[in-house]
């Protein structure tokens, strides 16, 4: 993949005004694989337009399934299993929520299946999904090395006579896969499938998500505390008829915090106080950190102070297991605090689109930062002085977050240039479009 033209920054003053957010990409790919597995016919709106939500859909039409793009946010799919072809290649390219419940959903459905994604895909594991399913009876084999994609699924005898264990630390994508894809087993066995996890599970806000969407879709778990999910026998997707996609709460966590530092008004649409995305959260964060928050039911509204003027964030120390996206930019504006900010049980930032603990000490550091981290933390001291602000050449290491998170440095003193813009495409390919309306010097 061909880097875009690096993008330069000048240093803002100031931020206002409104932004309708993009579909979220965690609920979009989750609902149009339930959609893809429900009887009857599905028009999703508010889909987000992105590179995620494409490779899902190209795999879903390559899978047969029936599926109309209405317009550019709209899919009408008319669902039910199996799919209609069951020997073909896909390709994923670095869409962990398109890889990772794919591959339980083919492994429970039978047929034969190649699948892959870009190279940074094929380093992010995988084997815990994997031997779960294999506890199932799946027949999935590695054709790179163990334990990562890419990989070749073969039809095999599925059995859920005993629990499935799956363990809990390393991604709640592998959780969210083998949820989504039980009713698959349980709508055809008559009987239910058991699901346990080992260890502490992270980011539970994501598998609330999913969750909920399964319960539009007619499937409701029966789930004791965070260790143990039933699926009830003869459990079956129905399609729901219609259904809306909220906005993007990580993406909102960059605009929130424009309103932050930047005087505000910022109002974010698209999401508000009934979504049921973890990451809307981040608000919380930022009234802890001295802005003003006023939620609404499909908008949140941030004030804050004005960084350009010499004024200060407060400095924080946070727990973020349940919020890791939008702890990132949390990361950012420890440029902007007081003090000393410490972020902690960001572990799951190590296997996403790039090791993130290390990205952002690298990058943050070159702005002027001190910098320390360790295996599932990151403390941050900002530049103590404007003079001791560096301008600086930013690496986004291919990942959508790094180039969002680092336009908030422009509300420093000096040039930012962000390396390879375009990967924001990932997510909000008009990411940078939006930011420079909302933006004044």
């Amino acid at each position: 993949m061909t880097a875009s033209p690096d993008l330069l920054l000048s240093p803002v003053n100031h931020a206002s005004g409104d932004v309708v957010l993009p579909g979220s990409k965690s609920i979009s790919n989750r609902v149009l694989l339930l959609a893809a597995l429900a009887r009857g016919t599905t028009l999703i709106r508010g889909v987000l337009d992105s590179d995620d939500t494409r490779v899902m859909l190209a795999g879903l039409m390559k899978l047969g399934v029936s599926l109309d793009r209405v317009a550019t946010t709209e899919v009408e799919i008319t669902g039910g299993i199996p799919f209609e072809r069951d020997d073909i290649d896909i390709f994923l390219g670095n869409a962990g929520t398109a890889f990772r419940p794919l591959t339980a959903a083919l492994a429970l459905m039978g047929g034969q299946y190649r699948l892959s994604g870009v190279a940074r895909m094929h380093e992010r594991p995988i084997g815990d999904l994997v031997e779960a399913l294999r506890q199932l009876g799946a027949a999935i084999d590695y054709l790179g090395n163990p334990g990562y994609p890419p990989l070749a699924i073969s039809s095999a005898k599925i059995n859920a006579a005993q629990p499935v264990r799956i363990k809990g630390n390393v991604s709640s994508q592998f959780l969210t896969a083998l949820l989504l894809a039980a009713p698959i087993y349980t709508s055809r066995a008559g009987q239910p499938l058991v699901i346990e996890v080992e260890g502490e599970l992270i980011s539970k806000p994501y598998i609330l998500i999913t969750l909920n969407l399964m319960a539009r879709f007619g499937v409701v778990v029966e789930r004791d505390g965070w260790q143990r999910f039933t699926i009830p026998a003869g459990a079956a997707y129905i399609a729901p008829g219609l259904i809306d996609v909220e906005g993007d709460a990580s993406s909102a966590s960059y605009f929130l915090a424009m309103g932050a530092i930047g005087a505000g008004p910022v109002r974010v649409h698209g999401v508000g106080v009934n979504s049921i995305q973890g990451d809307v959260a981040f608000a919380d964060t930022l009234e802890a950190m001295g802005a003003t928050i006023v939620r609404h039911d499909n908008f949140i509204e941030a004030r804050g102070i004005n960084v350009a003027g010499g004024q200060k964030l407060r400095a924080f120390d946070f727990d973020f297991n349940l919020i890791p996206d939008a702890a990132m930019t949390a990361a950012a504006l420890a440029l902007f605090a007081d003090g000393t900010c410490t972020l902690r049980n960001i572990g799951s930032w190590r296997v996403k689109e790039t090791d993130r603990i290390h990205a952002m000490h690298t990058e943050l550091e070159k702005l002027g930062a001190s910098v320390e981290s360790g295996a599932d933390w990151l403390r941050i001291t900002p530049p103590a002085s404007l003079a001791q602000w560096h301008s600086a050449s930013i690496a986004t290491y291919d990942d959508h977050r790094m180039a969002m998170c680092f336009s908030l440095a422009s509300f420093g003193p000096v040039p930012v240039t962000i390396q390879d813009p375009d990967c924001v495409s990932k997510t909000f390919p008009d990411y940078f479009k939006v930011f420079s309306q909302l933006v004044q010097k």
